[in-house]
């Protein structure tokens, strides 16, 4: 699928780059899909295998780049907490009038999710990153290195140029674990057993703590279980939201 035309929203003069799918058909509900941290990462590199087919299935898709990241705003004047990224989204979300959806996050986009839904009930260092070092670091966040392809590690490292250093420099994201409890919304999670950034025994603790979770490890798996088995990752995400 190519990529679609993108969109801006500016909240208290931060600019979010956004992409914005109509349903096919009869619009269902709305997904919001938060990418995660990585170098080089926006939202249509971390969800351009699932987006079309949530489209298909009649759901309106919304894809922002994080502020940091793609085509938003960098600010250098900030420190990328989780506060601060939970705080963006939900500005994005009041101007786009967005108020009943699903939220779809990937590692750093889980963690918002998480704070959205806490927040709403109804740190790493700054590496210099070369080509050949993004090559690897991409290599370690699927099981198959296939996935990386020349292609991708292209898109990838033409974002991090644009990609303000400060991001990962100062961001901040707190164990939410003792917390889980207090969410009323059903949780679907995404765990790759060959996940070398977070453990897959993480998973635990939802099954431990959450009142309504349905938790789905994959093997021969990493980090990015939209990109590495995206037919199945859209199959369960639709039956989720459906039967939710």
């Amino acid at each position: 699928m190519q990529q679609p035309a993108s969109h801006t929203a500016t909240i208290d003069g931060l600019t979010l780059n956004y992409l914005d799918l109509l349903a096919s058909g009869e619009q269902r509900g709305v997904v919001l899909f938060l990418h995660g941290s990585g170098p080089g990462a926006s939202g249509w590199s971390n969800f351009k295998f699932n987006a079309e087919a949530f489209s298909a299935a009649g759901y309106r898709v919304v894809i922002p780049d994080l502020p940091g990241y793609g085509l938003s705003d960098k600010p250098t004047d900030v420190d990328y907490t989780l506060d601060y990224f939970v705080g963006a989204v939900s500005g994005l979300l009041s101007a786009l009038d967005l108020s009943q959806l699903t939220v779809v996050g990937n590692s750093l986009g889980g963690a918002i999710a998480l704070g959205l839904a806490l927040a709403e009930p109804t740190a790493m260092g700054s590496p210099e990153f070369t080509r050949p070092v993004l090559n690897e670091l991409l290599k370690l966040l699927v099981a198959d290195p296939a996935h990386v392809t020349e292609a991708l590690l292209t898109e990838r490292w033409e974002t991090l140029q644009r990609q303000n250093p400060r991001v990962l420099a100062t961001m901040q994201v707190p164990n939410m674990a003792a917390r889980l409890g207090e969410l009323n919304v059903p949780v679907q999670v995404f765990w790759g057993a060959d996940d070398q950034f977070c453990p897959a025994s993480g998973g635990q603790k939802f099954i431990d703590h959450c009142a309504n979770v349905r938790l789905n490890v994959l093997t021969r798996c990493g980090h990015w279980v939209m990109v590495e088995y995206p037919d199945y990752f859209n199959r369960q995400c639709l039956d989720f939201i459906a039967h939710s």
